[in-house]
């Protein structure tokens, strides 16, 4: 990693503090970035020491076994660089005068701005050089919508070749999102199974019970639609409908994710009533505390029309998929807080030999809180009689003693190492927005119906589903 810089972009914000600087400290810990050179870039007028400073603060907050007189604190703090800059080309030469060799760019900033910091990048002769590689990493959302999107590649692209552009969804980072593709591919016994002979549907949600928070001015005008299922719950789709790839390269990957959303039955100004739902957060209680609605949180206009929660039905015209409904939800303020893929296989045949009908068996991918892979079946209760009951058989992912990493140091890993596996290729940003772009124009008008905070969720989510159909419970049981 000698001669190997990081260079931030927007390194005095939120997302530096809370995520970035975490993530490199804790990899720097653990052996892997000793060699990497890290400066911080932002318009404040601050001193290389108060950068240091500020950044020893938030690893203070952060880490959660931050030790102030700890060796390597000293080291990694003492080690950052911070240059004092706006996003011109003129004043971001500076940047190339002071770090020489490979450099992979973070644009830590608002997501109005990047693609003027990745314009104004290449205009200052930092995209390409014959020092060493060059990359430029770009953070959710990737534009409001298809056309804001094509707009945004064409200011990347402009100074920025494709394989040169990183754009970093953390979902893709988590343990779990990585098993799912080795537990689907590495298992003989599964993969015939993984057809629409064998599943009923495919439920992928991510509740939350948290509000807007901090988050007010953004969220407004983004949504739920666009904050979680455009991008973390397209991913995890993806990932659960892809054909098997011929090898493990990561164009072959990013193909297969594209052929998923090409597949998908387009949405129309009809069919959005019946395959998607909205609906907006009222005041209730959660985790036995009372909370306001959303048109009451700090930020929000009164008249919002935003919504805070957003499902979708996915139809998959190929051969695997034809006829397996997917079903992916998030919302704010719910009554409890997870993700997961939840896969439904269809019912036995026959009956026990009691009469009764064995339910439906399910496998579950758990991304958070605990990282686990469950899998729903039925056994006989132990005694005399015959009777049956649900048993869930439990692997975590996590092993006692092994070292965990978050979805950031992974992905961070994958930057510098220019493995783009587990990065956004451009077209799949494309079909992505080419799907949604429909449904956001028909939530132009009207309001999205109300739910209470702590609740299941809007009712009208349950038009989505296909008969026989009914949402795994956001008041979480596994045996459910």
């Amino acid at each position: 990693m000698a001669n190997t810089n990081l260079v931030i972009l927007g390194a005095t914000g939120d997302l530096t503090q809370r995520l970035l600087m975490p993530a490199l400290y804790r990899l720097y810990q653990s052996g892997y970035t000793r060699g990497l050179k890290i400066t911080g870039y932002a318009i404040e007028d601050w001193s290389k020491e108060h950068f240091r400073d500020h950044i020893q603060e938030a690893l203070r907050t952060f880490v959660s076994d931050y030790k102030v007189e700890d060796k390597c604190q000293t080291e990694f703090c003492a080690s950052l660089d911070y240059i004092t800059g706006g996003l011109e080309a003129g004043q971001m030469k500076e940047i190339g005068r002071r770090v020489k060799g490979s450099i992979l760019f973070y644009l830590a900033l608002p997501p109005p701005l990047f693609g003027a910091a990745a314009v104004a990048l290449g205009e200052a002769g930092l995209a390409q050089t014959s020092e060493g590689w060059r990359r430029l990493v770009v953070e959710k959302p990737f534009g409001t919508d298809l056309a804001s999107a094509e707009m945004l590649r064409k200011q990347i692209h402009s100074q920025w070749t494709e394989e040169n552009v990183l754009r970093i969804d953390h979902f893709l980072g988590k343990e779990t999102t990585q098993n799912l593709m080795v537990f689907r591919f590495a298992n003989r016994f599964l993969e015939p199974l993984w057809n629409s002979a064998h599943i009923a549907q495919v439920q992928i949600s991510c509740p939350e019970t948290l509000g807007v928070e901090h988050r007010a001015a953004y969220y407004d005008h983004a949504g739920a639609l666009r904050d979680m299922l455009q991008n973390h719950l397209m991913q995890l789709f993806c990932l659960t409908a892809m054909e098997p790839p011929s090898s493990w390269d990561a164009e072959v990957l990013r193909d297969h994710k594209v052929e998923v959303l090409r597949a998908v039955v387009p949405f129309n100004e009809h069919t959005v009533r019946s395959r998607a739902a909205r609906g907006q957060y009222t005041a209730g209680s959660v985790d036995s505390k009372n909370v306001p609605a959303y048109r009451q949180e700090p930020g929000i206009p009164v008249n919002s029309t935003t919504e805070t929660f957003a499902a979708l039905r996915f139809e998959i015209n190929n051969w695997r998929w034809q006829g397996v409904p997917f079903y992916l939800r998030s919302g704010k303020r719910m009554a409890s807080g997870y993700s997961e893929i939840a896969i439904q296989f269809r019912q036995v045949p026959d009956a026990l030999p009691d009469g009764s009908v064995a339910p439906n068996n399910w496998m579950i991918f758990r991304l958070q809180p605990q990282e686990s892979l469950n899998l729903v079946a039925t056994a006989k209760k132990p005694g005399m009689e015959f009777a049956t009951h649900t048993v869930v058989l439990t692997a975590p992912y996590a092993q006692e003693g092994a070292k965990e990493f978050s979805a950031y140091e992974q992905l961070l890993m994958d930057t510098i190492n220019g493995n783009c596996s587990h990065f956004l290729r451009f077209d799949e940003v494309e079909w992505s927005w080419r799907l949604l772009d429909p449904v956001l124009h028909a939530w132009c008008t009207g309001n999205p119906e109300e739910y209470t905070s702590g609740s299941e969720g809007p009712t009208s989510q349950n038009q989505l589903l296909t008969a026989g159909h009914s949402w795994r419970p956001v008041r979480m049981h596994l045996e459910n």
